[in-house]
Order: structure tokens, then C-alpha cells, then sequence
């Protein structure tokens, strides 16, 4: 139900997008109002969720621990997965924000014939890696668009992006971030349709992401290397918007207003789905705290003071009434 919900709701926004654009007519509503519509909302979005997580109390420190804590000198403490100090906190930080530590560290278990097996989880791991830092290097290509003249640094990652082609096939077309994002999106899909547990647990909330950014990289893929479009248009365009001196250039076709309209969906559904970890990570008390709590007190700020009442006074104010209930008491 959830897989057929998420796909049917892309493939509407496809068939919107289209509609809207090559039978109506209204590009303009696709190239300039959708985009700055969808980026305000990012934006605003964004920080009226870092700002709500920001505000929520933490009255105690639950750093999730996964190694040997500071105890004593002759036990050898692990400064990374449990820190200590700041500095420990910010290396644990670093390793989780790039590296995705913990969950290289994730282990599966599994009951097979009728034995339980404890593996590691390693092709999650890679596939989701591999698909984040697939996104980030096609974001950083993206950037030419935005720019007059394009940065060093872009033709820098678009000439090492494409370095199998130049080099091997003799045509600088094929980027390799192309196919690993592709292969890494098939897999955590299939991962979310195959497997019965996490197919079981996953809702539409999970799914649509997933098929909303294929169908942002299959329309690219498209553009890219069987339907030839207008990049000067198109750059023309995305530089009007930057200026906010927007103008709708003629002939860029359908297929790239789909899949502006789609990248548009997806920022504007950034700030209020799963996919806002990007930002929550960094807010995370199991993350971002350290694990000092036998070398310091921490007191919850906000606990009210109560007025302890010892035995003697209880037995003192009900003595009579456990004596009837045949209750023992300390004096008679």
C-alpha cells in the first residue's frame, strides 16, 4: 500500500508537470513561481526546525556509548565512540557527519533455521554513502548553472567526476556519480521492498523520497544522454532566478521543466520529512554531548524542588492505622 501511495503520488507530479507545461502552456508557473516558492519554504522550513530543536530541553546527558568510557588509567578509553570532551565529541561528530560511523558499525541479526545470526550490515553502509556523496558531488556540478563563469573547483569535480570516459572512452560524457547514485537508490528501494522486516515497518513516508529523487536523477539521466536540451537556455533561466531578473526562455522543452518541478518538490518537502536528519544530526543529545557523568554532576535544570519526607515521620504520622492493618512498625 505505502509503495503504490509514494509511486502513484511521483508519477502524478510528473504528469502534472508535463500537463501543465506542454498542453497548458504555463512555464513560467513552472520555471519562476514553483522554485522560489519551493526555496522559501527550505528555507523557512529549515531553521523553524533547527530553531524547534534547538529550543527542546535536555535536562540529562544520553550520549549513546558504544566503547570503553574514562574510568581509570589502566583501561584504555575509546576517545571516539565514547567521548569524554568536547574535543572527543567534535572527532565523533566529524567521523559520523562524513564517514557515517555508526552505521558502518550496525550489525544485523537474523533467525535462521531457528538459529540466531549476529553479521555485519556493511552493503547499507556503502549503499547509503555511496548515494550521499553521489548527491553532494552532483549538487556541486549543478553550481555551473548558477554561476556566470564557472568556479575552478566545479571543472575541477566535473573533470574527476568524469574521468572514466575521458580517459578510457575518449568522450567526457559519462559521469561515474551518474551510475553510483542510480545503483545506490535500486538498492536501498529494493532493500525497503525485498526485505519483510523493513518493508513491514516502512510507510509512504519512506518510500516517496526514494522514488521522488529516481525520478529527479532518471529525468536527468534523460537530458543528459538521450534527449539533447538547450543548456544555454536553461542556464539563462537559472540565472535570471538568481538575480531575481527571471525570464522564461523559449525551447527548453518539457522533460527539464518536470524535472525542475520535481527537484522544487523535493526541497520544499525537505524540512518536514526524514530527510531532515542533514540538519538533526548536529542537535542529536546521543551525539553531541559527551559522556563525562562520572567525572561531573549534572543536575536537570528544570526539576522543582520536593520536600523528602524520612520514615519516622510516615510511620509517625500512620502508626496507628498499620498497627490495625497489622502493618510492623519501628516504635510502639
Amino acid at each position: 500500500m505505502g509503495i503504490g501511495l509514494a509511486l502513484i503520488t511521483v508519477l502524478g507530479l510528473i504528469f502534472f508537470a508535463y500537463f501543465g507545461t506542454a498542453v497548458v502552456g504555463l512555464n513560467a508557473l513552472f520555471a519562476i513561481v514553483f522554485p522560489y516558492a519551493a526555496f522559501i519554504i527550505f528555507v523557512l522550513g529549515f531553521i523553524y526546525r533547527i530553531v524547534k530543536w534547538g529550543k527542546s530541553p535536555v535536562p540529562y546527558r544520553i550520549p549513546t556509548t558504544a566503547g570503553q568510557h574514562y574510568s581509570s588509567l589502566w583501561f584504555k578509553q575509546n576517545k571516539i565512540d565514547n567521548p569524554s570532551t568536547a574535543w572527543g565529541v567534535a572527532l565523533r561528530m566529524f567521523f559520523e557527519v562524513f564517514t557515517f560511523r555508526s552505521l558502518f558499525r550496525n550489525t544485523k541479526a537474523e533467525l535462521l533455521q531457528g538459529r540466531l545470526y549476529v553479521g555485519s550490515s556493511k552493503w547499507l553502509w556503502l549503499g547509503a554513502i555511496a548515494f550521499h556523496y553521489s548527491f553532494l558531488v552532483i549538487f556541486l556540478r549543478h553550481m555551473r548553472f548558477f554561476t556566470p563563469e564557472t568556479p575552478w573547483v566545479i571543472d575541477t569535480i566535473e573533470s574527476l567526476d568524469s574521468f572514466l570516459q575521458v580517459h578510457i572512452l575518449g568522450s567526457p560524457l559519462l559521469y561515474i556519480t551518474n551510475l553510483t547514485i542510480l545503483a545506490a537508490l535500486l538498492y536501498l528501494l529494493g532493500r525497503r521492498i525485498l526485505d519483510p522486516k523493513i518493508k513491514y515497518i516502512s510507510l509512504p513516508s519512506d518510500y516517496f523520497p526514494l522514488f521522488l529523487i529516481l525520478g529527479i536523477i532518471t529525468t536527468g539521466i534523460l537530458m543528459r544522454y538521450f534527449f539533447k536540451v538547450d543548456v544555454t537556455a536553461i542556464k539563462e533561466l537559472t540565472l535570471g532566478l538568481v538575480y531575481f531578473k527571471p525570464v522564461v526562455p523559449k525551447g527548453i522543452g518539457s522533460l527539464f521543466y518536470i524535472h525542475l518541478f520535481l527537484v522544487s518538490i523535493l526541497f520544499a518537502y525537505f524540512p518536514f520529512s526524514k530527510l531532515m536528519h542533514m540538519g538533526g544530526v548536529f542537535l542529536s543529545p546521543t551525539r553531541n554531548l559527551a559522556n563525562n557523568n562520572r567525572m561531573e554532576r549534572h543536575v536537570n535544570p528544570w526539576e522543582y524542588p520536593v520536600k523528602h519526607r524520612h520514615y519516622e515521620e510516615y510511620e509517625d504520622e500512620f502508626r496507628e492505622k498499620m498497627k490495625k492493618a497489622g502493618i510492623p512498625v519501628e516504635k510502639e
